[in-house]
């Protein structure tokens, strides 16, 4: 589920891309979109089916006001304000620094055992990721682009450990409805709707690179960021942090840079040379060990 997730994530890295740089929404305002659209089917599906799973228990409320602010809002904004002002890989990397954080609150704050073989596999991990990204390549970074990377590795942190604690007493489905409908009335206060550029969502925009013939309309790219690429991901991530812990569902995280510059290469042209090749491998194997250290 992990993995899955993962390959949804990189996915939508690109077609979230093409959005911002082809068409006028802006970062903040995809993820008003995002956010919204994927609360609004989840809710309809949700009362449609089991309504009982959108009850909120009073004393759950304050965590779940936690979790949809930085566990959502905030990764997304911050996300796609790192892809849009960075190279995709860059962006990530910075970003998946956050099992770093987990395994450091799961081992200081929980005191949760944490094994060798674990700080292996991130340092495994962390070091391939540093060569898909080419980081040597980038002297000069955008400094909002890297802040925003930064703060989104705290916020994803937050994710996956609240998440771990959530999941523990709510379904993944209820729970990644709930969160998601704290982001967008959050986005709903920071920008009403009626200041949205809905003439935007009309826009044709050629998809680029390999695709640069092809054009879509940016709502129906934005569909796809809606569902292949919040609802689902979102929801296998969740569900995954019920069978493992958090410390192992944030290092399988780190596959999304992989795969993301694997989707880079394909779709927008952008080339695998041998390092990054090596470092995806790297990346691999540290996944690998981090799923025996049990």
């Amino acid at each position: 589920m992990a993995t899955a997730a993962a390959v949804f994530f990189a996915v939508n890295g690109a077609v979230s891309k093409v959005i911002l740089t082809e068409s006028e929404v802006t970062a903040l305002r995809l993820t008003e979109l995002r956010a919204t659209g994927a609360f609004l089917v989840l809710a309809a599906l949700l009362a449609l089916t089991v309504p009982s799973r959108l009850r909120i228990d009073r004393d759950e409320l304050p965590l779940l006001v936690l979790y949809g602010i930085v566990g959502f809002a905030l990764v997304q904004w911050l996300y796609f304000v790192a892809i849009e002002r960075l190279p995709i890989g860059i962006g990530l990397l910075l970003e998946f620094t956050a099992p770093v954080l987990v395994a450091l609150w799961a081992r200081l704050v929980w005191h949760e055992p944490v094994r060798r073989r674990a700080w292996a596999a991130l340092a495994l991990a962390l070091a391939g990721l540093a060569l898909v990204a080419e980081v040597w390549q980038e002297l000069r970074l955008d400094a909002l682009g890297v802040a925003a990377g930064l703060i989104a590795a705290g916020a994803l942190a937050t994710y996956f450990l609240v998440g771990e604690h959530a999941t523990g007493t709510r379904d993944a489905g209820s729970l990644l409805c709930v969160s998601l409908g704290v982001a967008a009335a959050l986005w709903a206060v920071v920008q009403p709707w009626w200041t949205f550029p809905f003439a935007a969502l009309g826009e044709t925009v050629s998809l680029q690179g390999a695709l640069e013939s092809t054009s879509l309309p940016v709502w129906a790219l934005s569909v796809w960021v809606i569902g292949p690429g919040t609802i689902a991901p979102f929801a296998l991530s969740l569900g995954a942090l019920r069978h493992l812990p958090a410390t192992r569902v944030s290092i399988v995280a780190m596959l999304e840079v992989v795969l993301a510059s694997i989707v880079a290469w394909a779709w927008l042209g952008e080339t695998l040379s041998a390092a990054q090749l090596i470092g995806g491998g790297v990346v691999l194997v540290g996944i690998l060990l981090a799923q025996t250290s049990r």
